[in-house]
């Protein structure tokens, strides 16, 4: 297949620098992000009345004539791997798939294959258009290895610039199910000493703190109130298990999306998820809260309960309102059946 010509002239006020102006004249069926323009203009693919201009800061006049040429989608360094998917939906620019827990999002140099990337290039083969000039899917966001759920991924480069501007503008809606040691309650003054715990009408517990890396464990999020990145976290009660209480099914709601942020917000607020290695572990329960059936599946289940359920966006491409949802997994329905 030969290069890619897109052709066209700057339209009326264009802005100051090149990379924006291009940004916003360039043909929508193009498919060029910003961040893909300035590297083809950085690359030298971008002529400016027939001038090749490589500084994306240059300044470009009403009416100019503009060449890009897009070389095909060069093949991707990751392989393609014949692994089971869940797909809730598919199109040409996105595809929308139920992760199981304990499968990887993304290649790294400890996960190098069995990822859901992996599984994503045999699954859609030649219909990657290319993202960034490579035929690779589009992560734009990512849930932790052994959390299960919803995960939408691009296909093209017009979905992952469309999906990436979404996520960060946070509106993309995104709900949890986590099931929690304690019951969060607006009555509990312990809760209300919490520093960045506050509730909301409905006994709806807002956490906003700041979250960065924690300063000596680099695999671990750290609560802050000074640096870091602002995250906030919303949840509710569904469910409540034991007798006293002493768990509680939360529905989980992200403002923001940060590393680990629901994980890491629960156990700050001292509701740490039921079998979350890092941040919530076992607790010591009262005497007689729970049956012995229960308390063996309890101690038995080996991962974070923590599902990502409903997931709603709008198609960067089409401009439709997507929303979906994923049932909870065997293994979490299975618990809170033996905890009823």
């Amino acid at each position: 297949m030969s290069d890619q010509l897109v052709r066209f002239r700057v339209g009326e006020a264009p802005p100051a620098r090149l990379d924006k102006a291009l940004a916003r004249d360039v043909p929508v069926d193009a498919s060029l992000s910003r961040t893909r323009l300035g590297r083809l203009i950085e690359d030298g693919a971008v002529q400016v009345d027939g001038t090749v201009v490589r500084d994306p800061k240059a300044k470009v006049a009403e009416g100019a004539d503009v060449i890009i040429t897009v070389a095909v989608a060069a093949e991707s360094h990751i392989g393609a791997e014949d692994i089971p998917l869940v797909v809730i939906y598919e199109d040409d620019d996105l595809v929308v798939v139920n992760k199981p827990a304990g499968m990887v999002v993304h290649p790294a140099p400890g996960t190098p294959s069995g990822t859901l990337v992996n599984a994503l290039m045999h699954h859609c083969g030649d219909n990657l258009s290319g993202v960034g000039g490579v035929k690779r899917p589009g992560i734009v966001h990512r849930i932790d290895k052994e959390t299960s759920g919803l995960l939408v991924v691009a296909k093209s480069d017009a979905a992952h610039h469309g999906l990436a501007d979404q996520f960060a503008a946070h509106t993309v809606e995104r709900y949890y199910r986590a099931l929690v040691y304690g019951v969060p309650d607006a009555n509990d003054p312990r809760l209300r000493g919490i520093r960045g715990a506050s509730f909301e009408p409905g006994n709806i517990l807002k956490l906003t703190t700041q979250l960065a890396r924690h300063k000596t464990d680099r695999q671990r999020q750290a609560v802050l109130f000074q640096g870091g990145r602002h995250a906030v976290t919303r949840a509710r009660t569904i469910q409540r298990f034991g007798t006293p209480d002493v768990l509680a099914l939360m529905e989980c709601w992200l403002e923001t999306g940060r590393t680990h942020q629901i994980r890491v917000h629960m156990a700050h607020a001292g509701h740490g998820l039921v079998g979350d290695p890092v941040y919530g572990g076992k607790r010591k329960l009262p005497k007689g809260a729970l049956n012995d059936a229960a308390l063996a599946a309890l101690n038995g289940f080996d991962r974070q309960a923590l599902h990502a359920a409903v997931l709603g966006f709008v198609h960067p491409v089409s401009g439709e309102n997507m929303r979906f949802e994923a049932d909870m997994p065997a293994d979490m329905t299975d618990l809170l059946d033996a905890l009823a």
